[in-house]
């Protein structure tokens, strides 16, 4: 098998070559493609330096499947044409809501690539790890509505806002005023409640997503709303999440559910510290759950707390995952 990547010295990229080098997949070739800027770039993969080869004069027929790390304007520019040689897995926001295109989380609605026409969508970060939660409580108890609120990390906007945190917040410490280039506001010591462009409804792309993808991926029936937030964290995205059934549940039976879901941890102990945060996620697989409890106020509802490395399972993890299936 061989494989490139679209976008490779990026965050998502650089995640994709370390969660291949840990692959069961026997890889017999690899390129690493970005802009010109990056040439001259190596990197180590499997014992052997690779260099990073120019996106404009790139042979997309070389691999077999192709990962595109690189953002939509690139997706818009490339994939299709990329598609009609190789098998594209995007992680762009381009192709989701595309009815020709099917979109996939791995251990959640794998079935969807037999339809699949050379490519193949990543949901959007904050998406992934909540449909995981989402899928095996809504074949047991059928969802009704789901209300959620995200606590999303600065590298899901990329490097420079990562570097943006760090200078403010030495920049705060300090006594300086901090310099905002990637956010709308000051991000150190803050919360901005915006993420993406605005709609005509007041709702962010963001918000938007979340909640057209779930439709997608789980069940057009599902109502959901989404507060999507900006927070000083530099990995890994936390969610509290409102969670409506069709009936009453047992909440025993709900643990049970969400212990054995695929991709999943309960990590939920009533006591200081009985919770994952941000930080504990990070460089983990896994998507975690926590605070589990009944809504007081609705007998059909359950609260919860769920965290998980949007590097990770919410972009490169799930792409080889994907590969991994193709490959099988």
């Amino acid at each position: 098998m061989k494989f490139s990547i679209i976008g490779a010295t990026g965050n998502v990229g650089r995640k994709t070559i370390e969660i291949l080098e840990k692959s069961s997949i026997k890889i017999d070739d690899l390129y690493l493609v970005a802009s010109k800027k990056s040439l001259g770039k190596t990197f180590k993969f499997k014992n052997k330096k690779i260099s990073v080869e120019d996106l404009s004069n790139y042979d997309f027929s070389r691999a077999d499947i192709t990962f595109f790390a690189a953002g939509s304007q690139l997706s818009q520019k490339y994939a299709s044409k990329a598609s009609k040689k190789t098998i594209v897995i995007d992680n762009s926001s381009y192709f989701r809501l595309n009815s020709n295109v099917p979109l996939v989380v791995a251990e959640v609605n794998p079935d969807d690539l037999k339809n699949h026409r050379n490519i193949i969508s990543n949901p959007n970060c904050s998406t992934m790890q909540m449909v995981l939660v989402l899928k095996p409580l809504h074949d047991k108890f059928k969802i009704r509505r789901v209300i959620v609120s995200t606590y999303q990390a600065v590298s899901g906007a990329g490097k420079a806002p990562m570097d943006e945190l760090i200078s403010q917040t030495k920049q705060v410490i300090n006594s300086e005023k901090p310099i905002s280039k990637n956010f709308t506001k000051q991000i150190a010591f803050n919360l901005i409640p915006h993420i993406d462009k605005f709609d005509e409804d007041g709702y962010t792309k963001e918000e938007l997503k979340m909640e057209k993808e779930t439709k997608k991926i789980l069940d057009k029936n599902i109502k959901l709303s989404a507060t999507c937030v900006r927070v000083p964290v530099l990995n890994s995205h936390s969610e509290s999440i409102n969670i409506e059934f069709e009936e009453d549940y047992n909440l025993s039976d709900l643990k049970n559910i969400l212990a054995k879901a695929p991709g999943c941890k309960v990590l939920d102990s009533q006591k200081d510290g009985g919770y994952i945060t941000p930080v504990e996620a990070e460089g983990s697989y896994t998507t975690y759950i926590s605070r589990i409890r009944k809504d007081r106020s609705n007998s059909k509802a359950v609260n919860l707390w769920v965290v998980s490395d949007n590097l990770l399972k919410g972009a490169a993890l799930n792409t080889v995952q994907i590969a991994e299936l193709l490959v099988k």
